[in-house]
């Protein structure tokens, strides 16, 4: 089983959760593994939508989370993005971004992080 979290619910963010979670048999034959969105974080709540009950505020619930594995950041922006994105790294989880801002001034070094874990 692969647990992902999902950094930011907004247009992107809850596009990739609608994929992975309504397309979860193609998703999940073409990763190997059975995938399912664990935790999406974002500063807002979101009654009545049908994945509120994973949404969380705390970061630091997905960063020490054994279980998440996959982490994608389509939060936009650099602060926030950045060192959310570079704890996971540091911490063995594979981070997939949408954040061409955070690629272009950040990038090599994230890569370099993720290449030593």
């Amino acid at each position: 089983m692969i647990y992902v979290a999902v950094l930011g619910y907004g247009t992107v963010g809850s596009g990739v959760v609608e994929v992975i979670e309504n397309n979860n048999e193609a998703v999940s034959a073409k990763a190997g593994e059975e995938m399912h969105v664990k935790y999406i974080l974002d500063l807002r709540d979101f009654p009545g939508d049908p994945y509120e009950g994973k949404v969380i505020h705390d970061f630091n619930v997905i960063l020490n989370d054994p279980e998440i594995s996959v982490v994608c950041e389509v939060m936009g922006g650099v602060g926030p993005a950045y060192q959310f994105t570079k704890q996971c790294l540091e911490a063995g989880k594979s981070v997939c971004t949408s954040n061409k801002e955070l690629v272009a001034k950040h990038g090599a070094e994230l890569l370099e992080i993720a290449r030593k874990q």
